[in-house]
Order: structure tokens, then C-alpha cells, then sequence
């Protein structure tokens, strides 16, 4: 269910307005951000959720404590509750000024839901908010503080244990940021961080052949070229071999071959995107940081997948941005990410299932430490779907299927919930 702050129609603006004044020449904004969504090998695109969402630190907050910051790191409906095509994940936002200013900050996500986000953000004086008609923002920081070096250089960022895709993000040269909220410590942060999800679909569709899973057609549905395509597929020993297209135009099919890559390698294809990222905007340490921070997930988690830019325009339409004062420039750059369920990953999982509903229950705890080798992680859910999908399944398969599935994967629930 989407979640909008309702805000008064006396302080609505339109952003055509606050753009009209003249740019300050002293001053840019930089965001990354990714999408990331799940296809059968058919290109349908899924409804998903993870098992366990990426970790985050105890102090981002969300909708669940939206005054407060997270209790014990658990997310109470938060995203990974939510069943969607998409997964916004880790927008960051960095400003760049040649002086100390005060900004006023707003993103718009008019089909989908804001579900984390630092620091904290309040709606409570809007100055910068939608035309009228249109939604308001989803999340507004009316007063954003960009600190002196002199200020800066005494300041400590928040820090605690868990967060592991979020701390990378602050190796940047970005203006270091403070927001006050009344009758609260003001905080500190390099950016401007948030998450969230919706049920749109991305512009790819990617699809297998079906003699030949090594085959891979990938369509743009989309009115705007993809550019910086990356299919790839990591192996069960960690390797990887990958393919490269720079542009697939919109309403294009294209055709490639996984048998004959491009290139080799986690290093290799991590170079690729970074300097992809650097073609679209971004600074050298802002693509590192990106890469740093999903190098986990997009190199070493197993599967099918394609990494490629989504247009600016695209990214506008979707996640409309206002920044008052208007700065020199804005360069945002989001990646989309298409996780693929192939066949041979629903076969290995639906003959799991098979063993585990027919052996005796001394000889289940094998099967799920089996099952748990698969390495599906927090795609797990979405294999289970698709096997689960056909009108054949007895009630018994969903209800055993969901129960081997459960059990492979409560180590890491556990260590999600104590982190």
C-alpha cells in the first residue's frame, strides 16, 4: 500500500517555477541510485520479495518508526514484508558547494512507496512541493544544511555495526550535510539516503532460449535507448563470464550469445561499470563507491543477470526531484538490475522439494542444508514462485515447498534480525 505525506495546499509550487531562477554556478548535485527487479525466462517480469532485505544501520529510519530510528535493526513493515515488481534500492544524494547554504530538498515517487530513508525528513513546512493535482513529495527536507570544511572537520558520522551496502557510499569528496529536526539532535550525513518499492516495470525484458539457455534475447519496451547493457552470470565457484552492449534503442531486440563472452571476471566487469558510470555523469569516487557498495550483490551472488542504465528521462518521470535554491547541475545516474530465474535454477529446486517430501523426517536436515547451497540467497522466494506456479501443484508440494524453503533460509533471517 503506497504511503503519502499530505501536506497543505497553501504552500504547493511547481517546480517549473523554482527552476526558473538562475542557476548557481557554485553548486551541483550528484545522485546514484538502483532498481532491481525478477524475470522468468519467458522476460515476465515477477512480483517478489526478499527473505532477508540488504542490511541497513540501526539509525536509517522507516515507515515503521518514522519518528525514531529502527529498534534492534529490524524493519516492521518495512520493504521486506512487501510483495512488488521493484525494489528501489540505496538512492543516495551528494551536493557539491563552494560555499555553506540551505536547501530545500524533495523526491517524488508517484508509483511507488518510500520505505527507508536518513537523515530525517519532515513535510511539516513545506516551501518545495508538487503542482497542484500532482502527489506530493514522498520524502522533503525543508532545510538542508551544507557545512563549512571548518565545520565539518568536527563532526563524526553515525556508525554502528550492521549497514553493510551503506557505509561505502561515503567515500566521496561530496559537502558534508546536517539537518536539524526541533527538539532533537541535529544529523550528520554525507548524503541524502533512501529506499523503497513499486510495481511498475523496468524497460527490459530479458529472455532464454528455449534449447539453449545461453541464448539470450533482451528487448527494450521503452520509448528511450538503453545504454551500457552488462549480461553476465556468476557460477556456482564463484566465476563469471560476461557480455557488453552499448546501446539497445527503444522498441529494439537484440540477440547474445553467453557461450561467446565479452570478457571474464569479477575485476574486469566492475572496471566496465565504473567506467560506464563516469560516461553518464557521475565522479571517479562516486562510480567506485557505487560499485563498492553492490559489489557483493551484482558480483558474487549467484545467477543470471543484466546490469544496464536506465535513461534520464526515465528517471525523472519516476522519481521527480526539486532542489531550491536550483543548482548548476543535476547528473543522476540509476542503474537497473534484472535478476533471472532460469530453468535449471526452478529444476534444482523442485527436485529438492521432491526429495524432501518423501523422506522420512531424520532426512530432511540434509535436504535444506542442500537446498541452502543452491545459493539462491534473497531470490530464493522467487524460484519458489515460479515452481509453484503451475496448476499441477498439490497443496502438499506448496505447503512443504514453503517449509524446506523457510528452513534453508532461517540462518540468515537470524542474523538479519541481530545485526
Amino acid at each position: 500500500m503506497k504511503t503519502r505525506l499530505l501536506l497543505p495546499a497553501l504552500f504547493i509550487f511547481t517546480a517549473t517555477a523554482l527552476f526558473a531562477a538562475e542557476p548557481d554556478n557554485g553548486f551541483t548535485v550528484h545522485e546514484w541510485g538502483t532498481f532491481t527487479s525478477v524475470q522468468g525466462a519467458d522476460g515476465v517480469q515477477m512480483d517478489w520479495n526478499p527473505l532477508v532485505a540488504p542490511e541497513l544501520p540501526r539509525f536509517v529510519y522507516d515507515r515503521a518508526h518514522a519518528g525514531s530510528a529502527r529498534i534492534g535493526g529490524i524493519v516492521v513493515a518495512g520493504k521486506s514484508s512487501l510483495v512488488t515488481r521493484q525494489r528501489m534500492e540505496t538512492p543516495v544524494m551528494y551536493f557539491y558547494s563552494d560555499r555553506p547554504r540551505v536547501l530545500d530538498v524533495a523526491v517524488r515517487f508517484p508509483m511507488g512507496t518510500i520505505t527507508e530513508w536518513y537523515p530525517q525528513e519532515s513535510a511539516a513546512v513545506p516551501t518545495v512541493v508538487s503542482a497542484p493535482g500532482k502527489n506530493p513529495p514522498a520524502l522533503h527536507w525543508p532545510k538542508v544544511e551544507i557545512l563549512t570544511k571548518e565545520e565539518a572537520a568536527q563532526v563524526t558520522l553515525p556508525f554502528d555495526a550492521s549497514g553493510s551496502h551503506y557505509y561505502a557510499a561515503r567515500e566521496t569528496d561530496a559537502s558534508l550535510l546536517r539537518v536539524r529536526e526541533e527538539k532533537k539532535p541535529a544529523e550528520q550525513e554525507k548524503f541524502l539516503f533512501y529506499r523503497g518499492v513499486a510495481s511498475f516495470e523496468t524497460p527490459l525484458a530479458v529472455r532464454l532460449g528455449s534449447s539453449d539457455p545461453k541464448q539470450v534475447s533482451l528487448a527494450n519496451s521503452g520509448s528511450e535507448d538503453l545504454r551500457n547493457l552488462f549480461l553476465y552470470e556468476v557460477r556456482a565457484d564463484g566465476s563469471l563470464s560476461w557480455l557488453t552492449l552499448d546501446r539497445l534503442g527503444a522498441g529494439e531486440t537484440f540477440g547474445m550469445d553467453l557461450a561467446k563472452p565479452t570478457g571474464t571476471g569479477a575485476d574486469s566487469l566492475a572496471e566496465a561499470l565504473r567506467k560506464a558510470l563516469v560516461g553518464q555523469g557521475l565522479y571517479e569516487k562516486e562510480a567506485a563507491a557505487m560499485v563498492k557498495t553492490w559489489e557483493s550483490a551484482w558480483f558474487a551472488e549467484r545467477g543470471m543477470r543484466v546490469l544496464y542504465l536506465l535513461p534520464r528521462a526515465w528517471t525523472d518521470r519516476t522519481l521527480p526531484l526539486t532542489v531550491a535554491p536550483a543548482p548548476q547541475k543535476i547528473e543522476r545516474v540509476m542503474v537497473a538490475r534484472a535478476e533471472i530465474i532460469t530453468p535449471a535454477m526452478e529444476a534444482a529446486l523442485q527436485g529438492e522439494i521432491e526429495r524432501y517430501m518423501a523422506a522420512q523426517p531424520e532426512k530432511r536436515p540434509k535436504i535444506i542444508e542442500e537446498t541452502r547451497a543452491l545459493g539462491f540467497g534473497r531470490f530464493a522466494n522467487s524460484v519458489l514462485r515460479r515452481v509453484c506456479s503451475t496448476s499441477e501443484r498439490s497443496i502438499q508440494f506448496q505447503t512443504l515447498a514453503r517449509e524446506l524453503l523457510q528452513a534453508a533460509s532461517a540462518p540468515e533471517l537470524k542474523s538479519a534480525a541481530t545485526n
